[in-house]
């Protein structure tokens, strides 16, 4: 689980319920960006392990997938 996601809840209620100071609205915006930035590595990293294969089993795999996991390139 995300470290930050609990602190994100917890301002998204109090936000609800009574609002929120200017200084907690800055960290919230910090934690969601945060947040943001691990679910999208977290997809590239995912995406970058694929491997296509069509209904005869086949490697179809596009090129530049390819080309990215022999060169060792990391999604950031």
């Amino acid at each position: 689980m995300i470290k930050s996601l609990t602190r994100i809840n917890e301002l998204a209620k109090k936000q609800r319920e009574q609002g929120l100071t200017e200084i907690e609205k800055e960290e919230q915006h910090v934690l969601r960006q945060e947040y943001l930035r691990e679910i999208r590595g977290q997809v590239l990293h995912t995406f970058s392990r694929l491997t296509v294969v069509d209904a005869e089993g086949n490697d179809v795999t596009p090129e530049k997938l390819k080309n990215d996991k022999e060169n060792g390139f990391v999604i950031e």
